[in-house]
């Protein structure tokens, strides 16, 4: 099935770049431009997109690597005050002694 009619990308090209550059670096992180780099062609006006992306997200081997899966939650530490500095809000300011 033709996904993309501008530059006439079908179904399969974009399974067979996603394997191809799964199979040439298994830790790449693959999105559509890469796709579409690796095919040697560029997106024009983007109304494929979500077709596109249906499609990439159909391929088995699209899935993120497990070294790299969990690697912003373990750095991404909560804080209420958003690294601000204690008695940072005026109304703190003015009722201090």
């Amino acid at each position: 099935m033709i996904v993309c009619h501008c530059t006439q990308i079908s179904d399969h090209d974009i399974r067979a770049a996603i394997d191809w550059m799964r199979s040439a670096d298994p830790e790449t992180i693959i999105t559509p431009g890469k796709i579409y780099h690796a095919l040697g062609k560029s997106a024009d006006c983007g109304g494929c997109m979500p077709l596109f992306l249906d499609t990439m997200r159909s391929s088995s081997k699209l899935e993120v690597p497990a070294q790299l899966a969990n690697l912003r939650a373990g750095s991404i530490r909560e804080e209420n005050n958003e690294g601000r500095r204690q008695g940072y809000r005026l109304s703190q300011q003015s009722a201090a002694p």
